[in-house]
């Protein structure tokens, strides 16, 4: 059985001053874990790495491992870098790629009930688009994310385990991926 590329997404890892570890320490545990090709990128908890495991028993380990090295636990969301190449070309906003940092991939790990992107819908600005396909909402946000109701809101509205990352982390995981395969 060959090595799969995953691209792995901590929530919450890192920001503000919270919920702090450090990266080299990430990836010199998962490597002891047993993970292959350990890369992260900036400080936000994005890693690439590589397993002959699935998935699911990939994202247990590296669960149990975070907890038991920083002392808290961060919940992850994990993609092979086949699926994070699909996530890519199926983007249905080509505009935002010319602005990365106002279009974002958020990874839903679960479907939001009945009713809840509609919820969302009624949060868009006009200028706000988003497209919830395969579980993943592409948001392109061009008057800033940080300002929009709408992505403030998703947590709550969606009701549902996610994380986002703007476009150029998604395009710099998406490289990381395939030199790891």
């Amino acid at each position: 059985m060959s090595d799969t590329a995953f691209i792995v997404l901590f929530r919450g890892v890192n920001v503000g001053g919270n919920k702090v570890a450090r990266m080299e320490t990430l990836r010199k545990v998962l490597g002891e874990a047993g993970f292959g090709k350990v890369a992260t990128y900036i400080q936000s908890g994005n890693v690439v790495l590589t397993s002959v495991r699935p998935a699911a028993e990939v994202a247990a380990i590296i669960e149990k491992v975070f907890a038991e090295t920083f002392g808290f636990s961060s919940r992850v969301t994990i993609r092979s870098a086949d699926a994070w190449g699909r996530i890519v070309a199926d983007n249905p906003f080509p505009q935002g790629a010319d602005e990365p940092k106002r279009l974002h991939a958020v990874l839903l790990d679960e479907a939001p009930e009945a009713g809840a992107v509609e919820r969302l819908r009624e949060l868009a600005t006009p200028t706000e688009r988003f497209v919830l396909s395969e579980g993943v909402l592409y948001l392109f946000t061009p008057d800033g994310f940080g300002i929009s109701k709408l992505a403030g809101a998703m947590d709550r509205v969606l009701d549902v385990p996610l994380t986002a990352r703007n476009w150029r982390t998604v395009l710099t995981l998406l490289e990381m991926a395939g030199k790891a395969a």
